[in-house]
């Protein structure tokens, strides 16, 4: 579980800390709470063999 948590701590400081000044906790809170939303569902994920979790999710109908 730690490797899960640190490449989500380095995502996180990345793709947020590092791109943004906060004014307060609440505008902090606000930005991270969009930016989870996007992490885990459209943002493709090498575990999931580079796909968003709503495609690894979602089962692929057949032809």
């Amino acid at each position: 579980q730690n490797g899960f948590i640190e490449r989500f701590n380095r995502s996180y400081r990345t793709e947020v800390l590092d791109l943004y000044l906060f004014n307060n906790l609440q505008q902090a809170r606000k930005v991270t709470e969009e930016w989870l939303t996007i992490y885990n569902t459209e943002r493709p994920h090498e575990a999931l063999n580079n796909m968003t979790p709503i495609e690894y999710k979602t089962p692929k109908q057949t032809a």
